[in-house]
């Protein structure tokens, strides 16, 4: 009889990881709380047609009962009463990209951190793929379980707090952790267990190789004590900044002016993409001409176009103030016009309010944060605020006022307005272009 595997969410994930376990020989059960998107239909007729057991709008106790084990979609909180159903069943319960390793010898390069991850994996993947087959995958949008049937020397990883929570054995090559600031805190139950969720990638038999710590944020600073083999970028380190170029163990490697990324945060995905590849012995050379091809993914501090002397910037990605204050900091002695808000994430403004004091002369406000926003920047001395209805309008009212830049870097959530940060971005740059 076959063993049963059960996989939670019907998502590109979930079909990927179902995909694996019919070719491992189980008899595969998909539970979906929802109707089914209509871009997976066809793959849903598919698995059916192969034998996968597929349920939607539900959790019914026929799938979750006698399964050995579950993969998790990173769209499932783990207070969710399907985790409970399965845990009163003692159900041990993984995430996709844990599956992936357990079915493969493909080594991973792991990237994870609060912001800079996909900017980070797509450098790294962009990088490699001078030398190695080295595709980009996890949460930035392609399930490593999709991959591990095809020829790669390496995969490199996005892993998301929530993916990295759900593993057990996964073990990188090299594991990278970009930065560390409050985020997802009410999914992980406090800040703690949202640390731990990372550093558990870092830590006992599921310890790296090489771990790539930045050593400008403390917190990682601290937690290196913990670590072996450890690589430190920034801050006079392993990997630095000095004279104005990046420089590895006393190695020039590219100079900042040639860097095709704004702003020091970009410096450190860059930093992370050098340690990365001289960790698996790729010439400096070669490292620095990839670095040079390499274009920003969509919607972080992404260049959307010049006009009349107006320079717009597409950071949506910027769903927390945390990453807001990166794209801040990255504007020096010019007019800038912020666009910021959105649905508001209830985290403290303080900082953020003080980036825009130095860095930004007007923000224009929209969405079902701007009250609050309005209010943390009135009380920290900021008063050149415009309120708008729509990004539309935001925009319009930008132009108008003849900056140097205007950037969208929300520093909250899209939904009260759009379907996503994707979508968000998409609506800013299409009205810019089309101006």
């Amino acid at each position: 009889m076959k063993e049963k595997m059960l996989v939670l969410g019907l998502s590109k994930s979930g079909i990927a990881a179902a995909e694996l376990g019919l070719n491992k020989g189980y008899d595969v059960y998909i539970t979906e709380s929802k109707a089914p998107k209509e871009e997976f239909l066809g793959k849903i007729s598919e698995l059916s047609s192969k034998g996968v057991h597929i349920e939607t709008e539900g959790h019914s106790d026929e799938f979750l009962d006698g399964a050995s084990f579950a993969v998790t979609s990173p769209g499932i909180p783990p207070k969710s009463e399907l985790f409970q159903k399965l845990n009163a069943r003692n159900t041990k319960i993984i995430s996709e990209i844990e599956f992936a390793y357990q079915n493969t010898n493909i080594p991973f390069i792991v990237i994870t951190g609060t912001n800079g991850k996909t900017t980070t994996t797509s450098l790294v993947s962009h990088i490699l793929s001078k030398n190695y087959s080295a595709p980009a995958c996890g949460n930035i949008g392609v399930p490593p379980c999709s991959l591990i049937s095809e020829k790669h020397d390496f995969l490199v990883c996005e892993v998301s707090s929530f993916q990295a929570e759900m593993t057990e054995k996964f073990k990188a090559k090299i594991a990278c952790w970009t930065n560390f600031t409050p985020d997802h805190i009410d999914w992980h139950g406090g800040l703690e267990n949202y640390f731990k969720a990372k550093a558990k990638l870092f830590l006992g038999e599921q310890a790296p190789e090489y771990a790539v710590l930045n050593a400008n944020d403390k917190r990682l600073l601290e937690f290196s004590k913990e670590c072996k083999n450890v690589v430190m970028f920034d801050d006079d380190k392993d990997c630095y900044i000095k004279d104005e170029a990046i420089y590895y163990k006393g190695e020039e490697i590219i100079k900042l002016n040639e860097c095709p990324l704004l702003g020091h945060h970009n410096y450190q995905n860059i930093m992370c993409g050098i340690a990365i590849a001289k960790l698996i012995g790729m010439p400096s050379a070669d490292i620095k001409e990839r670095i040079l091809s390499f274009r920003a993914p969509e919607h972080r501090l992404e260049k959307v176009r010049e006009m009349d002397g107006i320079t717009f910037y597409n950071d949506s990605k910027a769903t927390n103030p945390e990453a807001s204050i990166v794209a801040i900091d990255s504007f020096n002695n010019v007019d800038v016009a912020l666009i910021l808000g959105g649905r508001d994430k209830n985290t403290d403004l303080t900082e953020m309010c003080n980036s825009i004091n130095k860095h930004i002369k007007t923000v224009l406000l929209i969405g079902e944060a701007t009250e609050r926003f309005e209010e943390n920047l009135v009380k920290n001395g900021f008063n050149n605020i415009i309120k708008e209805g729509t990004m539309e309008e935001a925009i319009d009212k930008a132009i108008s006022l003849k900056p140097d830049v205007v950037l969208l870097s929300p520093a909250c959530a899209s939904f009260d307005m759009f379907k996503s940060y994707e979508h968000r971005g998409d609506v800013f740059k299409e009205y810019v272009l089309s101006k």
